[in-house]
């Protein structure tokens, strides 16, 4: 199932959204021009777990250049794919997410989310010699912040049936739990298998769950959701 749109209207506008979608997709024009310097920026700006496990055993002078790949490995990229994909679910959830936080808030939360799901990425694969790049933990906070505030808001939904595509109509939990639950299997099946395929899926894991209970502790989890819903 992909997500097309939402109809559940923000009532501000979502300029730190934006923002956030511009400094990705600049840090990954960026990227383009690198030629063979984009493998070491990677490296030096994404996260990688073993250099992070070897600054921790070392003490804490040496544990800040690592500790703040968290943040940096969040506006990296490693193809058009990755980028618009994230970017995709961004524009489309990020506005209601940001208009129930604040502008200021929905900042801080969506940082909070990326570095979280960088931690839980770590957490499973801590000698890992492979740069964790992407914005996708910190989306995942977003989906789960959505999930929790918007369950019933519609969401327009490209859905495959065999041959047929179809355009449906379906609850905002629904898209968002299925692919809360699919990023779940697929991790568990990472550990179980030593293997993730490229994909952080404990990070999504990591930063679904910090947004849905960010959503219930500081955003009033769904108990105004009714109003966003369109009959």
């Amino acid at each position: 199932m992909i997500p097309l749109r939402d109809e559940n209207p923000s009532s501000t506008v979502p300029f730190v959204t934006r923002l956030l979608i511009a400094i990705n997709v600049v840090v990954f024009a960026y990227e383009l021009v690198l030629g063979p310097a984009l493998q070491p920026f990677m490296l030096q700006w994404g996260l990688v777990p073993e250099r992070l496990t070897l600054a921790l055993r070392a003490g804490e002078e040496s544990v800040l250049g690592p500790a703040l790949t968290l943040l940096s490995s969040m506006f990296l990229h490693g193809g058009w794919m990755h980028l618009i994909g994230n970017m995709w679910y961004l524009w489309i959830f990020g506005d209601n997410v940001e208009d129930r936080f604040g502008h200021a808030g929905y900042l801080a939360f969506y940082l909070g989310a990326g570095v979280v799901a960088g931690l839980v990425q770590f957490a499973t694969n801590p000698v890992s010699s492979l740069p964790t790049v992407g914005a996708s933990g910190a989306i995942a906070g977003v989906l789960g912040a959505y999930a929790v505030a918007f369950p019933r808001a519609r969401v327009m939904t490209l859905v495959p049936l065999f041959v047929f595509i179809q355009i449906v109509p379906l609850p905002a939990l629904l898209v968002l739990g299925l692919w809360f639950v699919l990023q779940f299997f697929s991790g568990a099946l990472a550990l179980a298998s030593a293997m993730s395929g490229g994909i952080a899926f404990w990070a999504h894991i990591g930063g679904f769950a910090f947004g849905a209970l960010a959503m219930l502790v500081l955003g009033g989890g769904g108990r105004r959701s009714y109003a966003r819903v369109a009959d």
